[in-house]
């Protein structure tokens, strides 16, 4: 009689054990799970912008919406992706909800890759994987763009020294002080800026203009000035 209680009672023990492994639900860690992977048109040129906490949302929006737009022919000229370090929910600095497209260790070939700025850029100059990331990127992309307070990034990956850089109205100062590598525009007269492979400017409203001239060193000036009425830019400028 014991022989067979001891029985049942190792076999409702092994029955539970299985029972709770095969309910238990397995958290992965955010750098563990699955990217969206936004699907992309490979014959299409790839445009990535990075986002990570508190980025500034008019830099990441005016990329996006610049360069999403279609031809007169109704035909798309480039992938647009947004790109972050975690697979994971970002806020912007102003509240908006942001979740990356793809994260940095699976981000397919880029053409342009573009650098918005924080309030806080101290997060992203320090953050080792940022730096390292914006490094491996510049070996094989065309363009580099970075807005506003961005070119503090830029400047710490070294990657831009002896290039003329501009950042937001009244950081040149700061930014020159901390990376005296780079030829720092006067931010109270330059808006944009282009030095060879790096496009740069005040950030917020005027990444447009900056997203509007890297659109047309792409393209063509008849697609800017398309692209500039579709979505009524054009009549911002003759206001």
């Amino acid at each position: 009689m014991k022989k067979v209680l001891f029985v049942f009672v190792i076999g409702v023990t092994v029955f539970n054990c299985s029972k709770q492994i095969k309910n238990k639900t397995i958290v992965k860690k955010p750098e563990q799970m699955h990217s969206i992977d936004k699907k992309i048109n490979e014959e299409l040129p790839t445009i990535g912008i990075l986002i990570f906490e508190g980025v500034i949302i008019n830099e990441v929006v005016a990329p996006l919406d610049v360069f999403s737009n279609k031809d007169y022919r109704d035909k798309a000229l480039f992938n647009v992706i947004t790109i972050a370090k975690e697979n994971k929910t970002y806020t912007s600095a102003h509240g908006l909800k942001i979740t990356p497209d793809y994260n940095i260790n699976n981000v397919p070939n880029l053409k342009v890759l573009v650098v918005p700025s924080s309030y806080t850029p101290s997060d992203q100059t320090t953050d080792k994987k940022l730096v390292e990331f914006v490094k491996k990127q510049n070996k094989t992309t065309d363009y580099i763009a970075s807005h506003c307070a961005g070119a503090y990034l830029i400047g710490e990956t070294g990657i831009a020294d002896n290039k003329e850089i501009v950042t937001y109205v009244t950081g040149g100062e700061s930014l020159k002080s901390e990376y005296p590598n780079l030829l720092v525009a006067d931010d109270s007269k330059v808006s944009v800026i282009i030095d060879g492979k790096f496009i740069s400017s005040n950030g917020s409203l005027v990444s447009y203009i900056a997203s509007f001239d890297l659109l047309e060193k792409l393209t063509d000036k008849e697609h800017r000035k398309y692209v500039e009425t579709s979505i009524l830019f054009n009549r911002l400028k003759e206001n």
